[in-house]
């Protein structure tokens, strides 16, 4: 339990919710150490059987809180010790079936969340993208391969490099959801089947899971991934980015190159 993370676990379904409203649940170092614990504990506590991610307030995810992230990765020369990168292996790892309840905005690690979920139900109106690029960094979560294999490559590329955002019912029609419902109806909707899940034998489910990942595969490539989203932190491109951010302006990459 975290006061911007709640996690309850009840009838096996083990619910994760990001309580930070008031900064559209942008997530912390802090968040991520309680969100990789949570779901460390969905594969190995017997009494799991399906983790779901929700939120409070109008947005899913805001993405990494730029302040914090700044703070800390300047101060480590190992972005891979990071606390985002335990929780990526977590769910690189995991065989529980996960289902995901997104409201509002879907913005980078808020979208390639998604990707690591069996079951995404998403607002008819929700905005979900991925804005690396926009601050001059790289992706993330084996978002890489895992986006074009859902979407295609020309759609994957277009979200990484342009960072313009795609509606809930945009997300349904290319794969990246099961669901587009109201808004209002997102959390009952994804409780239905994450209910459904549970119910089901839970060897199978996982049997089912793991022979449909190679995790040793999303990890390494997450430790690429890694490699490079470390690189481009350190980077002037990614200083201009930052600056740019929190000056409230566009980025000026003329010079760069």
């Amino acid at each position: 339990m975290s006061e911007h993370v709640h996690v309850a676990l009840e009838q096996g379904v083990l619910t994760v919710t990001l309580a930070r409203p008031d900064k559209k649940n942008a997530i912390t170092q802090a968040m991520y150490t309680v969100l990789a614990e949570a779901t460390e504990r969905a594969k190995t506590d017997p009494d799991v059987r399906v983790i779901l991610f929700r939120a409070e307030g109008d947005s899913f995810c805001a993405g990494n809180d730029i302040g914090d992230f700044i703070a800390i990765g300047s101060q480590t020369d190992e972005p891979l010790d990071m606390s985002v990168f335990r929780f990526l292996k977590a769910l690189a790892e995991l065989d529980r079936p996960a289902v995901a309840a997104v409201r509002g905005r879907a913005v980078g690690i808020g979208l390639t969340l998604l990707l690591h979920c069996d079951m995404v139900v998403v607002a008819d109106d929700a905005l979900l993208s991925v804005p690396f690029v926009n601050l001059a960094l790289a992706p993330e979560a084996a978002s890489t391969a895992l986006l074009p294999a859902v979407i295609g490559h020309q759609r994957a590329f277009e979200l990484f490099a342009l960072g313009e955002p795609i509606t809930g019912r945009q997300a349904l029609d290319w794969g990246l959801a099961n669901r587009a419902v109201p808004a209002g109806q997102v959390d009952e909707e994804a409780r239905r089947l994450a209910a459904l899940l549970a119910a089901r034998a839970p060897n199978s489910i996982r049997s089912t899971k793991r022979l449909m990942r190679d995790a040793e595969a999303i990890w390494a490539l997450m430790l690429a991934e890694g490699e490079a989203f470390g690189a481009q932190m350190k980077s002037p491109e990614a200083m201009e980015a930052f600056m740019a951010f929190s000056q409230r302006r566009a980025p000026d990459f003329s010079r760069a190159g």
